[in-house]
């Protein structure tokens, strides 16, 4: 959980920016603050200050500096000004932030958890908040709010087989659900890096290897979901699954890839405690798996398991990044818009999973959810209208299209249009092989890192491939 920040922890970044009125990068302001903080949270203090107002990014990668803005922020920095004065600054502070809006309930929720750290009651985890669910009898959405999701993620021709509107949208969604996903977990690469990264295989420079591998295990995940929806579901294998391809290259044990931890965890900026014994953690695991699986309504489902495995903390990290993914599996399953997470702000998810933490309330936590969704659903109806129509015959050849890349890059062989033909004769008819080879070798071509799972191939196979075609 990252750490909720007090106004004073912004200081001393401001105080050094003010010195560069043309701007300043991260690797000056470390080299001020001699080590006094982590550059992810120095990056973490930077973004909020851009999100307040208060700061303005210019350039890009490694020309990235930070500004004060030209003119005061409209709102933001007076609201900051008068909430050190008085209570009412406070609420009007937090009603002019970046935020989604809120119910009377959600707002009860937040104003308890920005209060400081030691105002608030240590909380541990309580068995009773997912033992007293009842499926299809306790509902976290009213049925109003069912209904209203219903409607806008609906999409034209919602009865054909699943996953077909999440294939249809694939290009996009890799690239918003693993940006969006991946920022909420303080990843600083833009939607543009992501976009090179995942379409170019091209990581930006300047930026922690980590962060291109969180996004690339993203991707990685959203294809198993997307590419196997009559397979995936709310059981273990589905999530132990999702949990190995996001943790890849990311834990400190790679034994903890896609296993239900054993030990205590930690996390940071809130007082609740995780339940920390083995056998109870696998019990109350698969009692929400079970319960999510009961759930009739898809978008009870999602929400469900978003609340639930984040505050079991099933896994030894990755818990989070896991909830937002499988809150997709309902959603794909029955062909309404998938959840990308964009735009929802990072203090609004955070709070929002802190009131679930400490005080067992969803109520905040279903505001974010409610807005992300009404913004994916405007966001993925844009982009289906914008779409061009499948080609008819790369659609009725995907399986050999797949088969045949796989068997050049499998056999270390040259993607020539012989070596080509000589694999496809026997798959596709006489009069369509022309066209297929062609289709084959552009594949081929454009084939890269960020590309190879469409194939079903892995990426010793493919690195194996582009050395043997080196050498020849």
């Amino acid at each position: 959980m990252p750490k909720q920040l007090r106004p004073d922890e912004f200081e001393s970044v401001l105080q050094i920016i003010r010195e560069f009125p043309d701007g300043v990068g991260v690797r000056v302001l470390e080299q001020r603050l001699k080590g006094k903080i982590s550059r992810r949270t120095l990056i973490r203090r930077l973004n909020a200050l851009v999100d307040q107002g208060r700061l303005q990014r210019q350039g890009e990668a490694r020309a990235l500096t930070y500004v004060l803005p030209t003119q005061a922020p409209k709102t933001t920095a007076g609201l900051e000004a008068r909430a050190h004065i008085a209570e009412a600054g406070d609420q009007l502070k937090a009603e002019a932030e970046t935020y989604v809006p809120l119910s009377d309930a959600g707002r009860e929720v937040r104003d308890y958890v920005r209060q400081p750290i030691q105002q608030r009651k240590p909380a541990g985890y309580v068995r009773e908040f997912v033992e007293s669910y009842r499926p299809n009898e306790t509902f976290y959405l009213p049925s109003d709010i069912r209904e209203h999701l219903g409607r806008i993620g609906r999409p034209p021709g919602a009865e054909r087989p699943a996953g077909t509107y999440a294939r249809d949208i694939l290009n996009r969604l890799l690239i918003d659900l693993s940006w969006a996903s991946s920022r909420l977990e303080g990843n600083t690469y833009t939607r543009l890096d992501t976009e090179n990264l995942i379409e170019k295989g091209q990581a930006a420079e300047g930026k922690d290897r980590r962060e291109a591998q969180m996004i690339l295990n993203h991707k990685a995940a959203i294809e198993l979901l997307v590419q196997n929806a009559e397979d995936i579901g709310f059981n273990a294998f589905t999530f132990f699954n999702l949990h190995a391809l996001l943790s890849e290259n990311l834990l400190s044990n790679p034994r903890d890839s896609g296993r239900l931890r054993e030990a205590m965890v930690a996390i940071e900026g809130t007082v609740f405690h995780p339940l920390a014994i083995p056998q109870q953690i696998e019990d109350y695991f698969r009692l929400i798996l079970d319960k999510a699986g009961a759930i009739g309504n898809p978008f009870e489902q999602s929400f469900f398991i978003m609340a639930q495995i984040p505050y079991l903390q099933p896994f030894i990290d990755v818990n989070k990044r896991v909830s937002r993914l499988a809150a997709n599996i309902s959603l794909i399953q029955q062909n309404l818009c998938p959840l990308s997470f964009v735009d929802v702000p990072e203090r609004a998810y955070v709070d929002g999973t802190l009131g679930v933490y400490e005080l067992n309330r969803v109520d905040l936590l279903r505001d974010v959810f409610v807005w992300a969704y009404e913004r994916s659903c405007q966001r993925y109806l844009a982009v289906k209208q914008s779409l061009p129509e499948p080609d008819p015959f790369r659609f009725k050849f995907k399986p050999e299209l797949t088969e045949t890349v796989a068997a050049v890059v499998r056999s270390h062989q040259l993607a020539t249009d012989g070596v080509v033909r000589s694999v496809a004769t026997s798959l596709v008819p006489a009069e369509d092989l022309d066209r297929f080879v062609a289709e084959v070798l552009g594949d081929l071509e454009h084939l890269h890192e960020g590309n190879i799972a469409r194939y079903q191939l892995r990426l010793s196979e493919f690195r194996a491939w582009k050395n043997a075609v080196k050498r020849n």
